[in-house]
């Protein structure tokens, strides 16, 4: 078939995960639909995607992704003191107060992104002087010519944006939109929406 004619079907008559996956869905979507079936409708897009998913191929209304194991350390990362000996535990958060400490012990200008979060999740037992030396090598790295930041997973239209004007350096945010248009209307056997030249065809 020819996957153009291939229509979005309504959310509510999707019955396994492998077909809810194949389309692009705007996260309202999936809040409501899971609202409507009685399952947990916080967290990120591609959460919610894989609570409805799971729902649709076992009848399980807890996804497993939501049991979390407790942390083993009370260490409070909202309102204990940081120093650069503080040790990164397993109850890491990314908060106004460690904001605080990296502005003093970093940078004024310190910014958390998805590559430092990343790190600081990944990095248990580490102390807060070795984050701040990584954060000053990567900002080091962010500084040397080609340089591109990581773009969140969920955001297919950001990542989509830079690969089509990368290959596409005549073009502009107009054609963009256009073809992103078209391209998130079509099933995906990935589950994602990448681009590809051949969206030009569309």
């Amino acid at each position: 078939m020819d996957k153009r004619r291939d229509l979005r079907p309504p959310i509510g008559q999707i019955t396994t995960g492998t077909e809810l996956r194949r389309w692009y869905w705007l996260k309202p979507e999936l809040e409501a639909h899971a609202r409507a079936l009685g399952l947990r409708h916080t967290g990120g897009k591609f959460t919610i995607l894989d609570r409805l998913a799971h729902f649709l191929d076992t009848g399980e209304t807890v996804w497993p992704g939501d049991r979390r194991t407790t942390p083993r350390s009370r260490f409070d990362w909202h309102s204990a003191e940081l120093t650069p000996e503080t040790v990164i535990t397993d109850s890491y958060r990314n908060s106004q107060n460690v904001r605080r400490f990296f502005k003093t012990h970093a940078d004024p200008a310190f910014k958390f992104n998805i590559a430092f979060m990343k790190w600081m999740k990944s990095n248990t037992g580490r102390t807060l002087a070795e984050a701040v030396s990584e954060y000053h090598r990567m900002k080091a790295e962010e500084a040397q010519p080609g340089f591109q930041s990581e773009i969140a997973n969920h955001n297919q239209f950001n990542q989509y944006t830079r690969d089509f004007l990368a290959d596409n350096p005549h073009m502009g945010m107009k054609e963009v939109r256009h073809f992103w248009a078209l391209k998130k209307g079509l099933p995906s056997d990935t589950g994602r929406h990448v681009y590809e030249r051949s969206d030009l065809d569309l």
